[in-house]
């Protein structure tokens, strides 16, 4: 069994390399973002950070947001969403809930206000169906500000929704008209 700082070790270690630089452990993310499990372990040994297969299996299982998956198989492994390398998730179109929310730092709700919110250097913006888990993500940017997306007038003005396994909402933009301060 790991430890909380063991964990989180391995989870962010994970996530650089599932989301944003495959490629320095000689990966390569195949369509969905997949990669084979045993080519992890093997990178992971192979680059100085040697990994078991129930380690992942138990950081998988513990990472509370719910960052990876397994396919139905167990044998590929990718991250569900996050990523800032081109990738193609495979996600099919949803209809969003009627309002989502964003959680972000009070520094930043004015310039979000009157630019949007904007994918950056990720592949979407992430949303959360519930003000307790936008609050949280905010507060990692300080105190936290909680931002109702009108996602049931964006979807009928023909915006694309995306719902990651992980019951993450993606969309490429979301324009100050549809935001409000919760």
């Amino acid at each position: 069994m790991i430890n909380r700082s063991g964990l989180v070790k391995i989870s962010k270690y994970l996530s650089k390399h599932l989301r944003h630089s495959p490629e320095r452990i000689g990966l390569k993310l195949a369509p969905g973002g997949w990669v084979a499990v045993d080519d992890l372990l093997a990178a992971c040994t192979k680059y100085n950070f040697p990994l078991t297969h129930d380690q992942l299996m138990e950081v998988v299982a513990k990472n509370d947001k719910q960052r990876f998956s397994f396919d139905t198989t167990g044998t590929l492994i990718r991250a569900n969403q996050g990523h800032s390398v081109e990738v193609d998730l495979q996600l099919e179109p949803v209809v969003p809930f009627p309002v989502l929310y964003h959680g972000t730092g009070h520094g930043a709700v004015e310039a979000i206000l009157k630019q949007g919110l904007c994918k950056m250097s990720r592949h979407h913006v992430h949303l959360s169906s519930d003000m307790a888990t936008a609050r949280k993500v905010g507060a990692r940017h300080g105190h936290p500000v909680v931002l109702a997306v009108d996602a049931a007038l964006m979807h009928e003005e023909d915006y694309t929704f995306y719902c990651s396994e992980n019951g993450v909402w993606l969309v490429d933009e979301v324009p100050p008209k549809y935001l409000s301060v919760v």
